[in-house]
């Protein structure tokens, strides 16, 4: 299991940053914040789905004739991902600027006080 984890460090990169993420999700209060974290959250995903398709000696299959040839569909996912992913954050940003001029605030629990007076 070491062996695996000291020669396969991009997958321990890609789980820190879904494990960074995640709690920056779950424990930060501030809007802004949960959005940073998500957005690690989602570079780690997409490490983890390069890595996985990276493959020893492996070529394009367009570029040679024989060996082992490397998928571009996980890449070209990943590009997709990206795009959706800037969306989900420009919209999450609006959302934010929009909720900070209504209510004055950005943090979950003095949100949820001031709803709760209203």
């Amino acid at each position: 299991m070491i062996d695996l984890l000291v020669t396969r460090d991009y997958y321990v990169a890609a789980f820190l940053l879904l494990g960074i993420g995640t709690y920056v999700m779950i424990a930060a209060g501030n809007f802004v914040k949960k959005v940073i974290g998500m957005n690690i959250f989602q570079t780690g995903i997409f490490l983890f789905f390069i890595a996985s398709a990276y493959l020893e000696g492996g070529t394009a299959p367009v570029l040679s004739d024989g060996g082992p040839y490397v998928s571009p569909l996980p890449h070209v996912l990943i590009l997709t991902a990206i795009v959706v992913g800037v969306a989900l954050t420009a919209v999450a940003l609006g959302m934010i600027v929009r909720i900070y001029a209504e209510y004055g605030t950005l943090t979950e629990d003095t949100l949820k006080e001031v709803r709760n007076s209203e």
